[in-house]
């Protein structure tokens, strides 16, 4: 058997800039590179290169190192792909779709060119993430007659707005989006509310290679890398990514980073200023997706769609499919341990919780490794035993999460009791 030894990189490869609607200010190339080193990232899209204002900053601050990556000029130890998210408004049986996309490109220079070509059909300048009237099989041909190589798949596909899948503007076929020029799209990405598991239920899907990235808005890693990609490049260049995306080479694709898809802002069912939810999907269909409170129509959940699409059973795996793990952010486990919840942002980077975290990335590196590789008994002494614990737990599936839903992020509910116990890598 062939020994395949390549480069092993964690990848972000969408996400956001400060030009993006809710974004953090602190979106910025510099700060990036320093979040994505304590996370264990080595390569970041840039988001938002059509932006004219981003774009020129991403000039100023990137340097070309060869093969269509970029680096940071005072810091090369993060790489960065030309990257952007856009989204498309058209008319598809009568009614409005609004679909995301994310758009991978070889340089640059490509992008001046792209942001140009696009700027006849909406406005790049006023967001990060600009909105297109058109077609989703136009802006295929548009990109691609831009640079061939340019890559791009439908974004986070289940979420209820601005996705292919969405309950309220998405389509029920790969084919009812992107028309005749689905033949050129090879991926999709999962968002945070679903899992490949989810997924391979799908059989439309069996075709696409799945891929999971933040979207982040934040360079905070509990949100850059909270879903990532690992590959085995061997030649760190943007043909080599690509490739590996496109053939789902095991040998260079090892595997999907996962948050719980319970712990997405849509994963079930409810109507959050009515405070109803979350609904599993048997209560909510009792309901017939309306809220009980004020009878408007409930944000129905991402398990709720996948469920109406599926056409396999739950467990069902196919042949070629790339491994995922479940994890959940580090601060977010500690913050736990110490009774804070996520929902308290400040609380979460607060001094007591940043501190065991720094000193757990600092003894073993980055958080991946601290999440996936460190040894346990040694997580306890460099923090706590309760932390070294739920860890542990974490690992192998020991742990259970209150869904996300309407916008809601998921909550832990507990460590050591589990509702899915497992070997922490799906195989």
């Amino acid at each position: 058997m062939e020994v395949f030894i390549g480069m092993k990189v964690y990848a972000d490869l969408h996400i956001h800039s400060k030009y993006s609607g809710g974004s953090s200010e602190k979106m910025n190339i510099p700060t990036l590179v320093s979040y994505a080193l304590i996370k264990g990232l080595k390569l970041l899209g840039t988001g938002d290169c059509l932006n004219p204002h981003w774009l020129r900053e991403l000039k100023d601050d990137l340097i070309h190192v060869g093969g269509g990556f970029y680096a940071y000029r005072l810091n090369p130890e993060v790489l960065f792909v030309v990257e952007c998210e856009v989204g498309t408004v058209f008319e598809f049986n009568g009614k409005s779709r609004r679909v995301h996309h994310v758009i991978l490109m070889p340089s640059l220079e490509v992008a001046e060119q792209l942001s140009d070509v696009l700027s006849r059909y909406g406005d790049v300048e006023s967001n990060g993430r600009p909105v297109f009237n058109m077609h989703p099989s136009e802006l295929v041909d548009l990109v691609l007659g831009v640079e061939e190589s340019c890559f791009i798949f439908p974004a986070h596909i289940w979420t209820p707005w601005w996705s292919m899948f969405g309950s309220f503007s998405g389509v029920d076929r790969v084919e009812d989006c992107y028309g005749d020029r689905v033949d050129k799209i090879y991926a999709i990405e999962t968002g945070l509310s679903s899992d490949p598991e989810m997924n391979w239920r799908v059989s439309q899907l069996h075709r696409f290679t799945i891929l999971s990235f933040s979207d982040s808005h934040s360079p905070y890693p509990f949100r850059l890398g909270r879903e990532a990609c690992l590959f085995n490049l061997d030649k760190m260049e943007y043909l080599e990514l690509i490739n590996a995306i496109k053939s789902r080479d095991p040998r260079r694709f090892l595997m999907t980073i996962e948050v719980d898809p319970a712990y997405g802002k849509y994963h079930w069912s409810g109507h959050r200023n009515c405070n109803v939810g979350p609904l599993p999907p048997e209560e909510a269909r009792k309901l017939n997706y309306i809220c009980p409170v004020c009878g408007r129509k409930l944000t129905k959940g991402v398990e709720d769609r996948v469920e109406e699409l599926a056409d396999k059973p739950r467990g069902f795996k196919p042949e070629n499919a790339i491994p995922f793990i479940k994890v959940l952010p580090l601060q977010t486990i500690i913050a736990f341990s110490m009774g804070i919840s996520e929902d308290d942002i400040s609380k979460l980077n607060s001094g007591k919780v940043w501190s065991l975290y720094a000193n757990l990335v600092s003894k073993f590196g980055s958080e991946f490794n601290v999440l996936l590789d460190a040894p346990i008994d040694e997580i306890a002494k460099t923090s706590t035993p309760l932390i070294a614990s739920y860890i542990k737990n974490l690992r192998y599936g020991k742990y259970s999460i209150k869904p996300g839903f309407d916008g809601v992020y998921g909550r832990i509910n507990m460590f050591g009791s589990s509702m899915d116990l497992r070997d922490f890598i799906n195989r």
